[in-house]
């Protein structure tokens, strides 16, 4: 099955690189045009955990893409200042015409310390990039949805972590709660607009955000410097399925299943990408 979002454009944050690109093609394979942001920098501290997205990773993005035959426009802005997100999607939607996907994408990950640990900046930190900025994202986006009187289809990304607890990122874990719950308000505020809105739940994802050292020390602490065949023994044990982890293209399936019409009548669900790990 080809064109299953044939004619459609799609808005997609945290598109430089990892899940975002992954989205970004898949949704192009099928015949989306892309309108793509993303910070292409450091977001306080994270950079102790993984290296920042880049604008040469940005401009790769926009290269696969291309190579799809589909356009892509794309600007750099943080999610969290809704001024700057909303001009850049205004004039991408002005030059595209219309808008109808909106993957809410973009997140950060901090971990390693308990509750009673984690400072007021980093806590600020998450909960603005992962909650608010899923907000400003949505609040941005909506408008355009509603001018175009075709109904539409908003995806935001939460986690395993958004469906369970695990200790010792307790500011993620809540973020990644928040944005189920802003998921089921919109739900009910669209549907009438017959614009669907869904969350997919990874579980550990094949990314930068997990493939450094100091993930594998939060899953292997028995281990001064763990390494790769490591983590991922450690990492199995969150799947019911065999695997370490799901790989970026195993979220953009879902994303795109919940983008076309053959998920037009499923919205107000978070449809886990976990290897079984819910049921765990």
């Amino acid at each position: 099955m080809t064109g299953r979002v044939e004619g459609k454009v799609s808005f997609i944050t945290g598109v430089a690189r990892g899940q975002g690109r992954s989205h970004a093609v898949r949704l192009a394979e099928e015949g989306s045009d892309i309108i793509g942001v993303d910070i292409c920098g450091e977001v306080g501290d994270t950079g102790r955990f993984y290296p920042p997205a880049t604008k040469e990773d940005l401009a790769e993005t926009v290269r696969l893409v291309e190579r799809q035959g589909r356009k892509i426009l794309t600007y750099t802005a943080d999610v969290r200042d809704y001024e700057a997100l909303r001009q850049g999607l205004d004039a991408a939607v002005g030059e595209l015409g219309r808008l109808d996907v909106v993957a809410a994408n973009a997140g950060i990950f901090q971990f390693g310390d308990p509750v009673e640990s984690i400072s007021g900046r980093d806590w600020r930190d998450v909960l603005d990039v992962n909650v608010t900025g899923v907000f400003n994202t949505c609040k941005a986006a909506i408008p355009h949805l509603l001018e175009g009187g075709r109904g539409g289809s908003i995806i935001i990304t939460s986690s395993d972590a958004g469906v369970k607890g695990f200790a010792n990122f307790g500011h993620y874990v809540t973020s990644k709660h928040g944005v189920i719950g802003l998921m089921r308000s919109l739900t009910l505020e669209l549907a009438p607009r017959a614009i669907r809105v869904n969350v997919v739940a990874p579980t550990n994802c094949n990314t930068d955000m997990i493939q450094n050292d100091a993930v594998f020390r939060l899953f292997r602490p028995d281990r001064e410097h763990p390494t790769p065949e490591e983590f991922a023994e450690a990492s199995a044990t969150l799947l019911a399925l065999p695997g370490p982890w799901v790989e970026p293209i195993d979220v953009s399936n879902a994303v795109l299943f919940l983008a076309s019409d053959e998920a037009r009548f499923i919205t107000g669900v978070t449809l886990p990408v976990d290897g079984g790990s819910a049921a765990l």
